[in-house]
């Protein structure tokens, strides 16, 4: 009777020891698995995250240079909030730098600075690139480096529809006119110069600066390229445009003078390329068809 009662007990205790040692190897089990499942759900989350965050592109532009670029109040016709600022930005640039930051998957921001202050800004790295109506000069292509052209602007004059050189055909009949542009542009510095004693007035900090010295009659002539001169004689109906291009005596550039482009940190061979393989999908074409959309919502134009 003992030795039965000593064999229950001993099967008991082993049975109980078996259970035992299965709780715990399930339990260590259990719990690696759910360690796992926590670790990939961290790593999914994580990758996600990551995954969700866009790099920033900083666009840098006057804001203030229609119809290329100007500063307005809201968001209407897609307009793109200007960085630190309550205002927001649209024109040609703004239109040409959402195409390209959704094109490369960048979040846009854009950045206002003064004209004088945008290669600066590319050099030291405060902006990733300027887009606001450069022309790819000799000059500046040793400071920064420049996209294929976004648009060609050709050179004209602007001129008061009813003063003394609104019938100027070409350079030539310009002779003598008080005349000036935009500081640090070619329309200044090469085309100015080629008026026959032209009496040549300060340099403008802005286009609009020099609109305004046109319209309030302080000066003859203004030039600068054609879509400046397009939304100019929309927003002042009492100027005229005077483009000389189809006659043998035009202002003399060169064609890179003519050719605005992107301009990107020295270098940065990366953005220079995505920029340029969206350029390679657009036409002379789009770029014009652009240009009338954007001179056509431009804010004095309504």
């Amino acid at each position: 009777m003992k030795k039965k009662v000593l064999g229950l007990l001993l099967a008991v205790m082993t049975a109980a020891m078996l259970t035992a040692c299965g709780s715990s190897k399930e339990a260590d089990t259990s719990a690696a698995a759910e360690s796992t499942d926590a670790a990939t759900d961290a790593a999914t989350d994580a990758a996600e995250g990551s995954s969700a965050e866009k790099k920033v592109l900083k666009v840098a532009m006057e804001c203030g240079y229609a119809p290329y670029n100007w500063t307005q109040a809201d968001d209407s016709n897609g307009a793109v909030k200007i960085n630190d600022s309550s205002d927001y930005a649209y024109g040609y640039d703004v239109m040409m730098a959402k195409k390209i930051a959704d094109a490369l998957g960048y979040e846009l921001q854009i950045v206002k600075l003064d004209w004088d202050s945008l290669v600066p800004a590319v050099q030291s790295g405060t902006v990733d690139c300027v887009i606001a109506g450069q022309s790819i000069t000799s000059e500046r292509l040793q400071m920064v480096d420049f996209s294929e052209p976004y648009y060609y602007a050709s050179i004209v004059g602007l001129v008061k529809s009813d003063g003394q050189y609104a019938d100027a055909k070409g350079v030539a009949d310009l002779a003598g006119a008080t005349c000036t542009s935009q500081l640090g542009t070619v329309w200044y510095d090469v085309c100015l110069p080629q008026i026959k004693d032209a009496n040549i007035q300060p340099a403008q900090e802005s286009a609009p600066a020099m609109l305004v010295a046109l319209e309030s009659a302080r000066t003859d002539l203004v030039v600068t390229d054609m879509p400046t001169a397009k939304a100019a004689v929309v927003a002042y109906p009492d100027l005229k445009l005077l483009d000389f291009t189809d006659s043998d005596d035009n202002f003399q550039v060169s064609e890179e003078e003519i050719n605005i482009g992107i301009s990107v940190k020295k270098g940065n061979t990366e953005l220079l390329d995505g920029i340029n393989s969206v350029l390679s999908t657009m036409t002379t074409d789009d770029f014009d068809a652009m240009m009338n959309d954007a001179i056509s919502v431009q804010p004095l134009s309504e």
